[in-house]
């Protein structure tokens, strides 16, 4: 892993990165609870992960707590709905099984932002710690509030697991186990878990990026025809042939 405010410095240690994170989200916000819209931004690389860009927003809160500034919950919102409402982007909806979905804040943002429904993906959280005799077989079958992309359950490390520095690697044999056991998810158990998560933003991912691109083309041409106005105000280049500026960067961006 490499961070931007690190450049040159790379980081094998996952309990390293961790720390990296923390020192660094203390730096920008503080010591307190407060947040900040400047991403930390981190690089991945790993032949066990696919091609993603994955931003990580925090939760959606109703009131402040000791420590945060008064805004805190608009604060939140509004950076939130700054990436959500993005039309290149993919909204993950994520939402504790033991939660009502109709007081979902964030299928509500994305409700706000994205109403056909085209870029939201429900992740369902905390289905191992649901009460006896409750279950999100409902939900991840897409037929309590239906979303065109449906719903995907995952089972994360507690925080007990985090204490006790449980791997990535064993959480996710813990997942995958606790699918295919269970009496209510055995027999959709391929359609759940994190790996089944990462492989469908992918492909998601690929197709979403396919729909912009003709879009995206449109708005980087026409930038560049008003640049190209722009350069001819100051005179001509000798050195630069007509269209070759304009022919490079349209090819890179097909690429």
């Amino acid at each position: 892993g490499e961070f931007a405010h690190k450049p040159g410095e790379i980081f094998t240690d996952f309990g390293e990165i961790e720390q990296e994170i923390v020192a660094e989200t203390e730096r920008v916000t503080g010591s307190g609870r407060n947040v900040s819209p400047e991403p930390i931004r981190l690089k991945l690389w790993s032949p066990n992960v696919l091609n993603l860009t994955l931003v990580d927003l925090p939760g959606l809160t109703k009131v402040s707590t000791e420590g945060q500034s008064a805004n805190i919950v608009q604060e939140i919102n509004d950076m939130v709905k700054s990436f959500a409402e993005r039309p290149d982007t993919l909204i993950l909806a994520v939402t504790p099984a033991n939660q009502d979905l109709a007081n979902s804040d964030s299928l509500r943002l994305a409700r706000d932002v994205d109403p056909k429904g085209d870029r939201t993906i429900g992740v369902i959280t905390k289905i191992d710690i649901m009460d006896k005799g409750t279950n999100a077989r409902d939900v991840l079958m897409n037929q309590t509030y239906p979303l065109k992309l449906g719903y995907i359950g995952v089972v994360n490390r507690s925080q007990k697991d985090l204490n006790e520095k449980k791997s990535i690697e064993k959480a996710r044999a813990d997942e995958r186990a606790f699918f295919e056991n269970h009496r209510d998810y055995s027999d959709i158990s391929d359609r759940c878990g994190t790996k089944f998560l990462s492989v469908m933003l992918n492909r998601l991912l690929m197709e979403h990026i396919g729909k912009c691109m003709p879009m995206l083309k449109q708005r980087v041409q026409t930038m560049l025809e008003e640049k190209e106005k722009e350069l001819e105000a100051y005179g001509s280049d000798p050195n630069l042939s007509p269209g070759t500026l304009n022919a490079f960067i349209l090819s890179t961006i097909t690429k």
